[in-house]
């Protein structure tokens, strides 16, 4: 009997050659993530090659951003990025920004593996992330964050989702 080969599993940095591929996975991710928060049609709005061109931009991202990818075997299925906190009442320096993974390698340790290439240990740091996404709340409070009772409405592909802050 042959044992199955193991998938090659790297955290590596964004590069900007991993722009298209980006493009994709964070559409697909959007799809998986939001879709019983916004509708389909505007979840249909999400262009691949947009979300490609948004990629080339942060991949040239100072050294204050840690922008990492998930790769198995070869193909990018996450990525998290992180850096300076962009909200004028930041409760800590630095914000993490996102973090995404293809539905089907959720719960397999490669989102940890990601939070721990955007943050330091221990880290002072927050987040926003929809109010209604459980099992992103509970990877969070898992992290060490807590909720701290901020709320905001963002419009978001021309309709609106309200989240919810947490730091740590």
């Amino acid at each position: 009997m042959s044992a199955e080969a193991q998938p090659e599993i790297i955290v590596r940095p964004v590069r900007d050659v991993d722009a298209e591929a980006l493009g994709r996975v964070h559409a697909q991710t959007w799809h998986e993530t939001y879709d019983h928060l916004i509708s389909k049609a505007a979840l249909a709005r999400i262009s691949p090659r947009r979300m490609a061109e948004l990629w080339t931009n942060w991949a040239r991202q100072g050294d204050d951003f840690k922008m990492s990818a998930a790769l198995v075997d070869g193909e990018i299925v996450g990525f998290v990025g992180s850096g300076p906190a962009r909200d004028k009442d930041a409760p800590a320096m630095r914000e993490l920004y996102f973090i995404y993974l293809l539905a089907q390698y959720q719960g397999t340790g490669l989102g940890q593996q990601l939070f721990d290439a955007a943050v330091d240990e221990g880290e002072p740091l927050y987040l926003w992330v929809a109010e209604d996404n459980p099992r992103a709340h509970r990877f969070y409070v898992r992290n060490g964050f807590t909720l701290d009772g901020a709320t905001h409405t963002e419009p978001f592909l021309g309709e609106t989702l309200t989240e919810v802050r947490f730091v740590r």
